[in-house]
């Protein structure tokens, strides 16, 4: 199928590694013009590069913390003048450390907002302009399966994600007469450097390895395997696509059938 990505502009916030890189990768390879984004340039010239080597398309690396609304507005304005313009936006973010309501700070409380809700606004808001002059304008945000069921020891990701979902949400209600496309997916365990993290905190609690930790929550899926970063990538991509053009508003589990509920 041709995903008519050929030429898109595109720009994917968090994407030095993990999630972000395999979606970047996914797109360049479908043709597209991509700019990969994060906090480190060296990390990023080494993610540019070598979807270089693979796709034959020119990559560029953009680095920038998306937490600060100057420098947000600045890399994107930057990014849609390196492109000629910006068709496609997505609003990747690491996510909060793990822990309990009653483990977490105060300042851990903002910092979690600023870095899941607020980055995606001043991306957003900085985007809106070039989107609106493209025929094929989309939004994706990255939210997680816990705006579904919440996840154990991640009360900040549990909690400021659902404010990402409502944002997704309210904005395929103001913008799709404007014919931009806003969908959102929820990825579940995916091996990326974060979920090392968190299976790295939960064999500690629990008194066992992190690898057995990755086994026992892979298995708890009904395809029993935890995901690949390329599997939520390809639905990214789609997601983003002309292909995709009247998908719009939805919130779409990439998670090996680990929410159980039908709504």
């Amino acid at each position: 199928m041709d995903l008519g990505l050929n030429e898109a502009k595109v720009f994917v916030a968090a994407s030095s590694s993990g999630l972000g890189a395999a979606t970047a990768r996914q797109f360049s390879l479908e043709g597209a013009h991509v700019v990969v984004n994060g906090r480190y340039q060296d990390r990023l010239e080494e993610t540019a590069a070598a979807i270089r080597r693979e796709s034959g398309n020119n990559v560029l690396a953009l680095s920038g913390d998306v937490t600060d609304g100057e420098t947000a507005r600045t890399l994107i304005e930057n990014a849609a003048a390196r492109l000629g313009g910006l068709d496609i936006l997505v609003t990747n973010a690491g996510g909060p450390p793990p822990g309990t309501f009653e483990s977490v700070s105060l300042d851990d409380w903002e910092k979690a907002f600023q870095l899941n809700v607020m980055s995606a606004v001043y991306m957003i808001r900085a985007a809106l302009p070039y989107l609106k002059q493209s025929s094929r304008a989309s939004i994706l945000t990255i939210t997680s399966v816990s705006v579904k069921q919440p996840i154990d020891n991640l009360v900040l990701s549990n909690s400021v994600r659902m404010a990402v979902a409502g944002l997704t949400k309210s904005l395929a209600n103001e913008l799709g007469e404007q014919g931009i496309r806003v969908n959102s997916i929820l990825p579940g365990w995916t091996r990326t450097g974060r979920v090392t993290q968190i299976m790295e905190s939960r064999a500690q609690a629990q008194g066992i390895t992190a690898e057995e930790a990755g086994k026992r929550q892979g298995a708890s899926t009904p395809l029993r395997r935890m995901g690949e970063p390329e599997e939520f990538a390809n639905v990214a991509v789609f997601l983003c696509s002309p292909a995709a053009s009247y998908v719009h508003g939805a919130m779409i589990p990439v998670d090996g059938g680990a929410i159980r509920t039908t709504l």
